[in-house]
C-alpha cells in the first residue's frame, strides 16, 4: 500500500486535490477501487495532512438488497463515518425504462444521488475510486464509440451542485489496487449489465494494444496527462 500512498500523495500535490478544511465525501460502491480509496485517504489524513474531514457514502442501487455490514465494520476500523443512501436505480434503469445502455443513465442517477448527500452533509468535495486503466478506457470509449477525444480530470468542479469531484487514485494501476485491496470487503455486484457494457469492451481492446505493443498503455497514459504531446489540429 506504500506504492498507492505515495502516487496519491503526488497526484494530490500536483492537482491540489486535498486541501486543508475540506470535507469530502468518498463514493462507496462496495468494489475494490473505492474500497481502496477510503483505505488510502485515511491513512493521508493520519500521516500526511490531517486538516480535512472525510466521509463514507454508498449509494444503494439495488432496492436494499445490498449488505453492507463488512463496509460498515471496515469503516468503523478506520474511524470513518459511513452513509447508506436507498435509491431504485436498478428498477429505473432495468424495469421501469428498460435501456438497452444502462450505462450512461445509471450513473448519472448515482452521481446525483451521491452529490446531493454530499452537500447535504455539507462537503465541498467528492473523491471517486478512478485509476489510471479507467482514464485510459474512458479515453478509448470516447474514441471508439463517440468519434471524439475525451477523458475525466483529476479536479471537475460542478457548479450546478457547488461540489467539486477529486480522483486521488488517478496514478495508480488497477492491478496494484486489485493486490492490496484483497482482503478489504469488496461487495458483490448485483448490476445485471456487469461485465457486459462498453467498458468491458474497452477494457478489452486495451489488454489487445498492450499484448501487440507492449507499454502502450503507459504511452497512452503519459499522452493524454502531458499537455505537451498534443500535435492536434
Amino acid at each position: 500500500m506504500r506504492k498507492i500512498l505515495s502516487l496519491t500523495r503526488k497526484v494530490c500535490e500536483e492537482y491540489s486535490l486535498i486541501e486543508k478544511g475540506d470535507k469530502i465525501a468518498i463514493g462507496i460502491s462496495g468494489g475494490k477501487d473505492s474500497l481502496s480509496l477510503l483505505y488510502v485517504l485515511s491513512q493521508y489524513k493520519k500521516y500526511i495532512l490531517n486538516d480535512f474531514e472525510i466521509v463514507a457514502i454508498a449509494v444503494d442501487l439495488s432496492g436494499g438488497k445490498n449488505d453492507y455490514s463488512k463496509i460498515k465494520e471496515f469503516c468503523e476500523n478506520l474511524n470513518v463515518d459511513f452513509i447508506i443512501v436507498p435509491s431504485n436505480v436498478f428498477e429505473i434503469v432495468f424495469e421501469i425504462r428498460k435501456e438497452k445502455n444502462p450505462c450512461s443513465l445509471c450513473a448519472n442517477l448515482r452521481r446525483g444521488l451521491l452529490n446531493s448527500k454530499a452537500k447535504e452533509l455539507g462537503c465541498n468535495k467528492v473523491a471517486l475510486g478512478h485509476h489510471r486503466d479507467d482514464l485510459i478506457e474512458t479515453f478509448l470509449l470516447s474514441l471508439f464509440f463517440e468519434g471524439r477525444m475525451s477523458t475525466f480530470k483529476p479536479s471537475s468542479y460542478l457548479s450546478r451542485t457547488d461540489i467539486t469531484v477529486i480522483r486521488p487514485l488517478l496514478y495508480c494501476e488497477e492491478k496494484d489496487l486489485a493486490k492490496e485491496s484483497i482482503n478489504f470487503p469488496v461487495l458483490k455486484n448485483l448490476c445485471p449489465a456487469d461485465k457486459n457494457t462498453q467498458r468491458e469492451k474497452a477494457k478489452s481492446i486495451l489488454a489487445t494494444l498492450e499484448s501487440l505493443y507492449p507499454n502502450c498503455k503507459e504511452k497512452l497514459f503519459n499522452a493524454i496527462i502531458h499537455k505537451e504531446r498534443y500535435n492536434l489540429f
